[in-house]
């Protein structure tokens, strides 16, 4: 235990430097001795914590996933879920029922995103026909549902069109508090989760039938993790929308920094990718007209970042 929490202090004072930045900078720059009731200061902290809940559940799904599903191009979204949740909000938009509450986007893109979820577990028989068929089942499951967003979009209005686009965009202005602490809770009760079966994935990423010779139930844990990787996905998602990338880099970054073993790189992708998000969320506040959406901003960091990762693993190998 002291060791694992040893690995993660520099993660953490880094998260926590940058929660410091994030108070004092954006369009406006406020000095720490303008703090005290400042309303501006106040969104600011929302925000941050919205972006370091986000970024670490983003960075701990893709972490399971690429675990799991032994694939270095897995993601928080790779079952599908982005696009589920594409389709729900949509409805929403489109459906006028983003007028009844705050919360009901929210819940129309959770929904959309646990139906898919349901859809590929249906699909691959609860993951029983194996890793890839539950890969691909969900690459196929996303592939239609791109195409049904497309069109629900192609006979959406001007203002419900730009409501969508601002959503998949990545959007953590208008994050609901409440919202936010549930994120959080299920956050830290999932990495729990994870740090306890630690040593069982790594079994996993060494392939099922390595695993179930060293006696893990494959099937059961399987289902179990990809329901914990994907409820953190969906409830990201729910909670600011679509953002790339995070779930992606920040895993491999991770794994060259702290190594392979997952019970020591657990705690660190939770701070690496909420201290990612939060500096991708103060990038985006710098403009003095016009904000950038942070899914925006992750995409521009993140791309050139991860081929960057790949380029330097194929030399290696050469």
């Amino acid at each position: 235990m002291k060791n694992l929490l040893k690995q993660a202090v520099l993660p953490a004072l880094v998260c926590a430097a940058l929660f410091a930045a994030g108070l004092c900078a954006g369009s406006v720059w406020i000095p720490f001795s303008d703090f005290g009731g400042n309303e501006i200061v106040s969104m600011r902290a929302v925000r941050l914590w919205a972006a370091f809940a986000a970024g670490g559940s983003l960075a701990l799904s893709g972490l399971v996933f690429q675990a799991i599903l032994r694939n270095p191009l897995a993601e928080p979204f790779t079952l599908g879920l982005s696009g589920g949740a594409a389709v729900g909000a949509a409805a929403a938009f489109l459906t006028g029922a983003s007028l009844l509450g705050a919360y009901t986007v929210d819940l129309f893109a959770f929904a959309g995103a646990i139906l898919i979820l349901a859809l590929v577990l249906l699909i691959s028989r609860g993951g029983r026909r194996g890793a890839e068929t539950l890969l691909l089942s969900g690459v196929i499951a996303g592939t239609v549902m791109s195409g049904l967003l497309m069109f629900l979009i192609s006979g959406a209005r001007n203002e419900e069109l730009a409501g969508i686009t601002w959503w998949m965009l990545g959007d953590l202005q208008g994050v609901d508090p409440v919202m936010l602490q549930i994120n959080t809770v299920l956050l830290a009760a999932v990495a729990f989760c994870f740090l306890f079966f630690a040593g069982d994935l790594d079994a996993l990423s060494l392939g099922e039938a390595q695993a179930f010779d060293l006696g893990v139930r494959t099937h059961s844990l399987l289902i179990l993790l990809t329901l914990l990787a994907a409820l953190l996905a969906a409830g990201t998602v729910a909670m600011c929308g679509i953002i790339g990338f995070c779930g992606l880099v920040v895993p491999h970054a991770v794994r060259r920094i702290f190594g392979a073993g997952h019970r020591g790189n657990i705690l660190p992708a939770l701070f690496c990718g909420g201290g990612f998000l939060m500096l991708c969320d103060i990038l985006s506040r710098l403009g003095e007209r016009r904000e950038i959406p942070v899914g925006v901003i992750t995409a521009l960091i993140g791309g050139p970042v991860f081929l960057w990762i790949l380029n330097r693993r194929r030399s290696g190998d050469d």
